[in-house]
């Protein structure tokens, strides 16, 4: 086998006219005796034709109606979508050969190339022919000793040397960044079996959000308390990454801007819109994470989590997969990875050593004495005025607008049935069951999953708008006020004293599930409440 010793000869673009005729004259006739047919799948891209082992090749198919773009990613990474439990990123060819490519449209193809267990999407503009290649037909290129390789292995040349085909390496194609991790994280999954009831014992929940159109998520245990966005105060670490800080219960919190930290532009912190900020621990310190808006919480195990090469080794420890959800893909976070960020460090442990004694006041005793007390984690939701369930009695939360259906002779309060990953989930509207007037609008509603037993119901409600932790002690009982046994006011259990960011008290009830599934009952079989 003739060698074309040219380590650059596909650094900057498809093979130049020299490297042509280099491959024309390093046909070796010699081995047309000792080699075997071997096929091939051709591709165009600009007037250029590719190939690629059919081997490698798994299928091809037409480009994903939703590609989730993936931050940090190499220039020519166009996205990732999900395929039958894999994640495929999509490599964009035309750019590995031209940074300044265009992206690519809805009418190209892409070939699934699988090689040491990864998957890889190769954007085509369309596929070509099954090719019978000869040994004589075939060169291959040898890059320089030390220099870096391309995606091209080598030629094939048909038509007496007028039909000129450019062979992809595959292995050069799953190896363009970041896989080592990916293989080690397959290779956990698989030693790593477990039955489904350890799954179900496992399963965790996170939290997803949307920063600069993408969603992600994370554990919800990384998260101590979400809030609605406060005026921020100046910092003098502002800058960039850092939008200010606020003075949140006794301590100084930076607040960073999540879509800068991950290089999805720059956000405007906006009090009174759909943004939020996670209060999350960071070492010693507290940090806030400006995000655009919060999405759903949902429960997960590890086998949900798939794996996503091909990230840019930039914060690469930030991400952990991609998660298929009926709603679309969703980037699965570190929190880990990210708080460890050397920046973020710095910037939440200068706010502690600056603004403490500022933010802490006369809130010194009072942190003190509630830091002896049980935390006790509460999602806050939005029904006409505020209300708090216990985290641990919901088992989801999804955004509506999920396909239901209505059965016919259902009560007016039950919006329909939806089937959510195999389970029947009953939808209840709280507004109709309650009496109260519809909403102005539901572009914020959300669907709380609450169950008992294998009876599962989905309470709408108009906007999910924080987590809150807070103490045991900050527990009440009822007002008898609020309290009712008509059927028409929500089953309160306590309700909890609470000081928003601003320093102003006030009080959130509990929403109580047990004796709403009660009343529910009642209601559905027009028993006396």
């Amino acid at each position: 086998m003739h060698a074309l010793e040219n380590s650059n000869a596909t650094a900057t673009g498809p093979m130049p006219p020299d490297i042509r005729m280099a491959a024309v004259r390093a046909l070796d006739t010699a081995r047309a005796s000792s080699g075997q047919v071997e096929l091939f799948g051709s591709f165009l891209l600009a007037g250029e034709e590719f190939a690629l082992p059919a081997s490698s090749i798994r299928e091809v198919v037409n480009f994903p109606e939703r590609l989730i773009p993936v931050p940090l990613a190499p220039h020519f990474l166009d996205g990732v979508f999900t395929l039958r439990g894999h994640v495929i990123p999509v490599v964009n060819l035309a750019r590995i050969f031209d940074a300044g490519a265009g992206a690519a449209s809805s009418s190209d193809k892409i070939a699934i190339v699988e090689h040491e267990d990864i998957q890889v999407g190769i954007v085509f503009h369309s596929t070509g022919e099954v090719l019978r290649v000869r040994p004589e037909q075939r060169s291959m290129l040898q890059y320089a000793e030390g220099g870096a390789g391309g995606v091209v292995a080598g030629t094939i040349l048909l038509d007496d040397g007028a039909r000129l085909l450019q062979v992809l390496d595959a292995h050069a194609l799953v190896h363009i960044e970041n896989v080592p991790h990916v293989q080690a994280l397959l290779a956990f999954n698989r030693g790593n079996v477990k039955s489904q009831f350890q799954l179900q014992a496992a399963r965790r929940q996170c939290l997803s959000f949307l920063v600069g159109g993408t969603t992600f998520a994370f554990e919800i245990s990384a998260i101590r308390e979400i809030i609605a966005v406060p005026e921020l105060k100046p910092s003098v670490m502002a800058g960039p990454l850092c939008l200010g800080r606020m003075n949140f219960r006794g301590h100084a919190v930076a607040v960073i801007d999540f879509a800068a930290l991950l290089r999805l532009g720059s956000s405007v912190p906006t009090p009174g819109s759909a943004q939020r900020i996670l209060v999350a621990m960071l070492g010693d310190s507290l940090i806030g994470m400006l995000v655009d808006s919060i999405d759903s919480i949902f429960h997960f195990s590890d086998n949900d989590v798939m794996p996503v090469p091909l990230l840019s080794k930039a914060r690469a420890g930030m991400f952990t997969g991609c998660m298929a959800r009926d709603e679309g893909g969703v980037l699965f976070l570190d929190h880990q990875g990210i708080f460890s960020a050397s920046e973020l460090v710095e910037i939440s442990e200068g706010h502690t050593n600056l603004y403490q004694a500022e933010a802490q006041g006369d809130e010194s005793g009072r942190a003190l004495t509630l830091a002896k007390s049980r935390r006790e984690v509460y999602i806050v939701f939005g029904l006409d005025t505020q209300w708090a369930v216990a985290i641990g009695e919901l088992r989801e939360i999804i955004s509506y607008g999920a396909p239901m259906v209505k059965p016919p002779g259902l009560p007016p309060f039950v919006t329909g049935v939806l089937n959510l990953r195999q389970q029947v989930v009953s939808v209840i509207d709280l507004r109709c069951l309650f009496g109260l007037p519809p909403p102005p609008d539901l572009s914020s509603a959300k669907i709380m999953i609450i169950e008992r037993g294998e009876e599962r119901y989905g309470l709408l409600v108009d906007q999910v708008d924080t987590i809150l932790t807070v103490m045991a002690s900050q527990r009440r009982a009822t007002p008898q006020a609020m309290a009712g046994n008509d059927g028409k006011r929500f089953p309160v259990a306590e309700v909890i004293e609470v000081t928003g960011p601003d320093g102003k008290e006030g009080a959130i009830a509990i929403f109580a599930p047990a004796a709403f599934i009660g009343l529910l009952d009642a209601r559905l079989y027009d028993r006396p409440d």
